[in-house]
């Protein structure tokens, strides 16, 4: 008898009627069930399973699969949107790991909310673009999901949903087989419960990745804290909590330095958002000539704001993004930065699905494509709060491998403790 059975007996289609973080599938169980007994046959020995064996893992909807349609949580036909499976799909099926289904994401990883709620409080969003990836790995339909990041789409809803969001260096993990939102930002990433197990799918679907040793006696990474316009654009909440957050971490030991950068962070701002209405607008230009009438409104008008873009106007937001990218890595050096930390949204998740809250707290890091984790970080009036650590570019496996300590130190911190 087979004691190595893959357990596929979660329901995710039962449990998900709540929360609606998948995307309906038809048979969902039966195509489970076949694809679990392929991974069996193909990895009989133990000993010689690959490090993803039988994980169910979610898939933004934005993401190419062989065999499941994508939708990009649009109105447009999915054979339009169709084309070959995503490398990191690819990578993480060879690591052993089980697609568990489409996750829901805003219409185009754009701005407009799919149905997904928060598995914390369904009368709260839980975030978005990658709203039901993070979902489903918070409510424990599954141990991983992929999601994509732009300007804040991983990190804040691992935040309002309570759970380890990692956005890679970007360009990190290749981008062929998803639709694309502005290229020039757009990152994959992985969420998990915590960051080992990020750190773990991390090996499997980044580019030459090479684990970091952590343990006893590893020196303490010196955190920075970014002060100025673009700290002050946290709310009261999360910036109680961060202050709560900055004590705890300094008693567990660390270097806590207050930095002061970004004093033009209302330019910076502008610079990205250039940026991405422009490309916006490029990448959807054939889908919505043909297809114009079937986008929602908030789509709609991302993509009427980059037409008016000129490329006069895209250069010099690329001239000036080189530049911040340059003065951040100053900064890190001149002060002895190993982490930014921040607080990982501007509060708890607001009330309503209408909107996806803000991605203010990652618009300058996703700008100077800077890998960056959310851990959890205590609680306030029933929902999550998160802590964002951002490591300099290309560091992603010292800030997986540093990125635990600071977990463990704030994991409950914070004014208020989870009430329900």
């Amino acid at each position: 008898m087979n004691t190595d059975r893959i357990d596929i007996d979660i329901d995710i289609d039962q449990l998900d009627e709540k929360i609606r973080a998948f995307v309906p599938e038809p048979d969902r169980d039966g195509r489970l069930r076949a694809e679990a007994a392929a991974i069996e046959t193909r990895w009989p020995d133990p000993a010689a399973r690959p490090a993803l064996y039988g994980i169910p893992v979610g898939i933004k909807d934005i993401v190419r699969v062989d065999g499941l349609a994508t939708r990009a949580g649009s109105a447009l036909p999915p054979e339009v949107l169709a084309g070959e499976e995503a490398t990191v799909v690819g990578r993480l099926r060879r690591a052993g790991a089980l697609v568990a289904g489409k996750t829901v994401t805003a219409e185009f990883a754009v701005l407009a909310p799919g149905p997904t709620r928060n598995p914390h409080n369904p009368e709260h969003t839980p975030g978005g673009s990658s709203s039901g990836s993070a979902a489903a790995v918070a409510a424990g339909m599954v141990p991983l999901a992929v999601g994509t990041q732009t300007v804040g789409s991983m990190i804040r809803p691992a935040a309002y949903c309570g759970v380890t969001g990692f956005k890679p260096t970007y360009g990190r993990i290749p981008m062929d087989g998803v639709i694309a939102n502005a290229p020039s930002f757009d990152t994959l990433g992985l969420y998990a419960a915590d960051v080992a197990g990020v750190a773990v799918a991390a090996g499997v679907v980044c580019d030459d990745w090479s684990p970091v040793a952590a343990g006893p006696g590893s020196a303490l990474p010196v955190l920075g804290i970014p002060e100025g316009p673009y700290l002050e654009c946290a709310g009261a909440e999360a910036l109680a909590a961060f202050g709560a957050q900055v004590e705890v971490v300094r008693a567990a030991g660390f270097d806590v330095r207050r930095v002061p950068v970004m004093d033009d962070f209302e330019r910076i701002r502008t610079q990205l958002f250039t940026m991405n209405r422009y490309e916006v607008a490029r990448t959807h230009a054939e889908w919505f000539a043909a297809y114009g009438e079937l986008y929602r409104p908030e789509t709609v008008k991302a993509i009427r704001e980059g037409q008016g873009i000129g490329h006069e106007a895209y250069a010099r937001a690329q001239r000036e993004r080189s530049e911040f990218q340059d003065r951040i890595a100053a900064s890190m050096t001149a002060h002895g930065i190993d982490l930014w930390i921040t607080p990982a949204a501007t509060g708890p998740a607001p009330r309503g699905l209408e909107t996806t809250g803000s991605s203010i707290m990652c618009l300058p890091w996703s700008n100077a494509g800077l890998p960056s984790v959310a851990v959890p970080a205590g609680w306030s009036g029933g929902l999550p709060l998160g802590l964002q650590l951002v490591g300099a570019q290309g560091t992603d496996e010292q800030l997986l491998a540093w990125a635990p300590d600071v977990e463990a130190a704030v994991a409950g911190s914070g004014p208020g403790r989870r009430t329900g």
